[in-house]
């Protein structure tokens, strides 16, 4: 079984995914910021599960805004393992309105957290995975990088899509060091996450007014219509079936990409486009063997 680190794990699809890998017989770190703060409920609700179910469930500080934070989280479980043996790229923020709406800063935040915040945990974790010539990364990623594009969602999903570019990348340069790659591409569940509920809005209010003027009740009609695409039986814990999935499954066979949209959004007949795509041109450069990881 796996020593495995979650990053964002306090809800959604984080503490979804935490808690199956742990029921599956993984030893799973939840981490999360505010530990014994605002997130104090998040952790009681872990250790209990952890209790009920007899798994090994447990919760660390990590916020991914800081470098030192992902640095004591990594070295903390080392100490007490040994290695990570799966890193879950999950932690997120999304925001809702007009793009113009947001100041540059506003946007940079977004950025923070979604891309920068893999490359601090990254830059903590993949030390150790490339001395033991072992480990998986996987990217929680999202249907909005390739499939279809609702307005409003502008920042999240240009952090989303720059995250997605980077574990591609990411995964021909780790390659080398037999650590596996995979992304998991949720579509857009509009229940079961905080993910609406939780999202960010711009301060420039003037500039959202005027956007009204024209658009008005555009988010609402936004969430109405995905929420309508879905269909009944469509469960968020479906994303978290498919996490496990792909970490039981041996080193070397694992999958590059896995969708998980009962909306459909397009997004999968784009990637299947881009992934050969890209199988197709390292094949050209003689580079076929980042393909796969291997000693």
């Amino acid at each position: 079984m796996s020593v495995v680190l979650i990053t964002g794990a306090s809800s959604g699809f984080g503490a979804l995914t935490a808690r199956a890998l742990a029921r599956a017989g993984h030893t799973v770190y939840a981490s999360m910021r505010a530990t014994t703060g605002r997130n104090a409920p998040a952790v009681a609700e872990a250790a209990a599960f952890a209790r009920e179910n007899d798994a090994d469930l447990r919760t660390i500080e990590l916020d991914v805004q800081s470098q030192e934070s992902a640095d004591a989280a990594v070295a903390a479980i080392v100490a007490a393992h040994g290695a990570i043996d799966v890193l879950v790229h999950n932690a997120g923020h999304m925001v809702t309105g007009p793009a113009e709406a947001f100041t540059p800063e506003e946007i940079a935040h977004v950025y923070d957290i979604n891309v920068l915040g893999t490359q601090r945990v990254n830059r903590a974790a993949l030390p150790g995975m490339r001395a033991r010539r072992n480990g998986l990364v996987l990217w929680i990623g999202s249907s909005s990088s390739r499939g279809g594009t609702p307005p409003y969602l502008a920042p999240y999903f240009a952090a989303k899509a720059g995250m997605d570019a980077l574990a591609v990348s990411y995964a021909d340069e780790l390659a080398r060091f037999n650590i596996e790659t995979s992304i998991v591409v949720p579509g857009s569940f509009t229940s079961g996450t905080n993910h609406f509920a939780h999202s960010g809005r711009p301060a420039d209010e003037e500039t959202v007014k005027a956007y009204e003027e024209r658009y008005a009740g555009l988010m609402e009609q936004v969430s109405k219509r995905l929420a309508e695409l879905a269909p009944p039986d469509a469960d968020v814990a479906e994303v978290a079936a498919a996490v496990v999935r792909i970490v039981d499954t041996p080193h070397g066979k694992r999958p590059f990409r896995v969708h998980v949209d009962p909306a459909d959004d397009g997004s999968e007949v784009v990637s299947v486009v881009a992934d050969r795509i890209r199988t197709e041109f390292l094949t050209r450069i003689g580079l076929a063997d980042l393909l796969h990881p291997h000693n």
